[in-house]
């Protein structure tokens, strides 16, 4: 793996390219297609791809695993696209949640869902 083939290196390329896709012809790109379709298909397509790797990670199958985990950061990104979340407000949200143990952050999401009317 070269300087370039970097996990975060390729999202963020993968990001640039699904956002030039936004508006083009849906005809020429299944990306395209997607985001002129809203984010409830983004989403849609997301929740599909996310149970493939659940179930080849549940068949303990890294190599299966490894392609639907792509699937599932490329139909993350469309989505994100669609609802205009850019990778730094991610990148802000998991910032936010160093150093915090996983329980504690749970706990604090719920006490937080409680309080909205």
């Amino acid at each position: 793996m070269t300087g370039t083939d970097d996990l975060g290196a390729v999202l963020t390329r993968l990001y640039a390219t699904i956002e030039s896709r936004r508006g083009g012809d849906p005809d020429a790109s299944y990306t395209a297609k997607l985001l002129a379709d809203g984010p409830a298909r983004c989403a849609k397509k997301l929740g599909e791809e996310g149970v493939e790797a659940a179930l080849a990670g549940a068949a303990n199958d890294a190599p299966a695993l490894a392609a639907e985990a792509a699937d599932v950061l490329y139909h993350l990104l469309v989505l994100m696209v669609s609802v205009g979340v850019a990778p730094g407000d991610v990148a802000v949200a998991l910032a936010a949640r160093e150093g915090t143990s996983g329980h504690a952050e749970k706990a604090s999401r719920a006490r937080d869902q409680k309080k909205d009317p």
